[in-house]
């Protein structure tokens, strides 16, 4: 009977630590990037946000927004899994947008808390 118990209550406080998992975490290395002083002329910029899976299950990234056209995410599809580090690459093209700009791209993950990434900088329109 006494095994019986010791088991019971193993299995409870197992069934216990699985439900208190915290589940997929999202961690930034940074949260913004300023492009400084870039040239019209030169074309599409690109910086890239480093992440890691935090967590104890595997994180999703469900879906990246950005908050104008002009701005384009490249992101991991597959589940990342817990410990591993991956990349958000993000795109920006100054053409016709001279002077000063501040673009946001959001992130939405399976976990419990949204990101928002910032992007800033200044155009130098053409000659």
């Amino acid at each position: 009977m006494r095994r019986i118990l010791v088991a019971f209550w193993a299995l409870i406080l197992s069934a216990v630590t699985m439900v208190a998992g915290d589940g997929p975490q999202i961690t930034f290395e940074t949260k913004s990037h300023d492009f400084g002083t870039i040239k019209e002329s030169d074309g599409v910029a690109e910086c890239v946000f480093e992440f890691q899976n935090t967590g104890d299950e595997p994180l999703v990234l469900l879906d990246v927004r950005t908050s104008c056209g002009c701005t384009t995410p490249s992101y991991p599809r597959d589940p990342i899994a817990p410990g591993v580090k991956s990349k958000i690459k993000v795109s920006y093209n100054p053409a016709g947008r001279p002077g000063e700009f501040e673009r946001t791209v959001k992130i939405f993950t399976n976990a419990k808390k949204r990101i928002t990434l910032k992007l800033s900088g200044i155009v130098v329109p053409k000659d």
